[in-house]
């Protein structure tokens, strides 16, 4: 990747930008994979289909979905914590049980803060409908209803944040620090599948040509709307 980047950062057959540093080319290519994740996962125009819209969609950031994922429950509370790698909620289930019945799978349905959702016999959480609501909390997902609902388990799906992928070998003696993270050694490579690399590369390109001001910033933006990919 880093030789692609200055493949299309550069004129054909020059080193115009060769001054660039491998932490600051590292650092480019991390937000253009950002930029791409969430594009696909989670655009703020959001279709109503989510990202599993097409296949290419689904292809495009299978790697980093991680699948039933059990959460940790805060002692004494109906509070579930994320992981540290969370990133995106995709679904969930969750154990309940109600009196001497036997325990089942619900399904976890996400509410806004401001509904009265629990006080509507339609829309409350009920062992007999198998659905349990929810909303969001800064740490976690905060469970909604009666005391006459117990939970076993709660257990989500979710998109994780990608590892930060780098080159640090090949820059000075062979390491480098940023800030916020432990100092960083040999190599991490891009989790995506293969057939997004160069995508993320012309994301990132386009990233560098704007910060340097290049004169052909129209042309890689052309380029990146041939892959439908809206900057």
């Amino acid at each position: 990747m880093h030789y692609d980047f200055k493949m299309k950062l550069n004129k054909i057959d020059s080193q115009q930008y060769r001054n660039l540093l491998v932490p600051e080319i590292d650092w480019i290519l991390n937000e253009a994979q950002e930029l791409f994740i969430k594009l696909i996962a989670e655009p703020r125009n959001k279709s109503i289909n989510g990202f599993e819209k097409s296949q290419r969609n689904t292809e495009d950031i299978r790697s980093l979905i991680a699948e039933n994922q059990a959460l940790a429950r805060v002692t004494n509370t109906d509070l579930y914590l994320f992981p540290s790698e969370y990133w995106y909620y995709l679904s969930g289930t969750a154990q309940i049980r109600k009196g001497d019945c036997p325990c089942v799978e619900a399904s976890i349905k996400i509410r806004q803060h401001d509904d009265d959702f629990e006080e509507s016999p339609f829309d409350s959480s009920s062992y007999e409908w198998r659905t349990l609501n929810a909303v969001f909390n800064k740490t976690g997902l905060r469970i909604v209803k009666s005391s006459s609902i117990a939970i076993n388990g709660v257990n989500i799906t979710y998109i994780k944040i990608p590892r930060y992928m780098h080159n640090a070998e090949d820059f000075r003696a062979g390491g480098y620090s940023i800030p916020g993270r432990a100092p960083l050694t040999g190599t991490a490579d891009c989790e995506l599948p293969s057939h997004t690399h160069r995508e993320i590369v012309d994301i990132a390109a386009l990233i560098a040509t704007g910060q340097i001001q290049a004169a052909d910033y129209q042309i890689k933006m052309a380029k990146l709307q041939l892959n439908d990919i809206k900057a």
